[in-house]
């Protein structure tokens, strides 16, 4: 994949503090700075509500509705649906892996989660269970699988059985994770009182890895993908979807 773009942008400012995570037992220390804003690219309508899910797969944008349960294909050339599926459950998030797009998937009657294989022409396939049936947004590294967990604020690498191998504690809630040249992009903040989200990258080759943070998103986003070119994430509470660069 090729490094993200970088664009000027205005800024604002973000106050942070330092985080403990006591299973890991790692600080992930932040400083008061001032943080640039991402830079939007397009803004379209998403072509249903309450977009949630969303990956980049086979040079077309997958986005799943939360309320409706359903996925969708789109050519982001002519923003026009390619396909539309029924979801067995709720599709909390999605990722690109090897001919395939997995999603998390919320299950009646409790919304345990799952993560769940999708054929694009086919259908969901198989599922293995998140760990403590709890889990939302997912990236991968080319051989594993990544799911991160909101209230906990980590990011596990799991094994293809859902087996936890590795903790990486992020430090804040997480909306979104995107693997792009072998580093981690996290949307990661706070959803109380006032939606607050920035952009961060971290390394994982690193044995604790140092959160970088880049950007303020300045409005309520879910999910991460990454197109080769552009970010892209929902503005759920908009029905919107957008494609961002990051800052110079």
């Amino acid at each position: 994949m090729g490094r993200p773009a970088a664009h000027g942008a205005a800024r604002s400012t973000v106050v942070f503090g330092v985080f403990l995570n006591a299973e890991s037992m790692h600080t992930v220390s932040v400083t008061t700075q001032e943080l640039p804003s991402i830079s939007e690219r397009r803004r379209l309508p998403s072509p249903a509500i309450t977009p949630q899910a969303l990956a980049w797969h086979a040079d077309a944008l997958w986005m799943g509705s939360r309320d409706l349960r359903r996925v969708y294909a789109i050519d982001v050339k002519t923003w026009t649906p390619l396909e539309e599926t029924e979801a067995p459950g709720i599709p909390w998030a999605a990722v690109s892996t090897d001919g395939a797009i997995r999603f998390t998937i919320g299950e009646d009657p409790e919304d345990d989660r799952y993560v769940r294989r999708f054929v694009p022409g086919t259908g969901f396939t198989d599922r293995i269970a998140c760990p403590e049936f709890t889990g939302s947004y997912l990236s991968y590294d080319g051989d594993h699988l990544y799911l991160s967990q909101w209230y906990k604020h980590r990011i596990l690498k799991l094994d293809a059985n859902g087996n936890i191998l590795r903790v990486i504690d992020v430090g804040a809630e997480i909306c979104g994770h995107m693997f792009v040249d072998g580093l981690i992009y996290v949307l990661r903040g706070t959803e109380q009182p006032n939606e607050d989200w920035r952009i961060a990258r971290l390394d994982p080759r690193q044995e604790t890895p140092k959160v970088e943070d880049l950007a303020h998103v300045p409005f309520q986003c879910r999910s991460l993908t990454f197109d080769d070119a552009e970010f892209w994430t929902n503005h759920r509470a908009a029905n919107e979807i957008v494609s961002f660069t990051l800052p110079d």
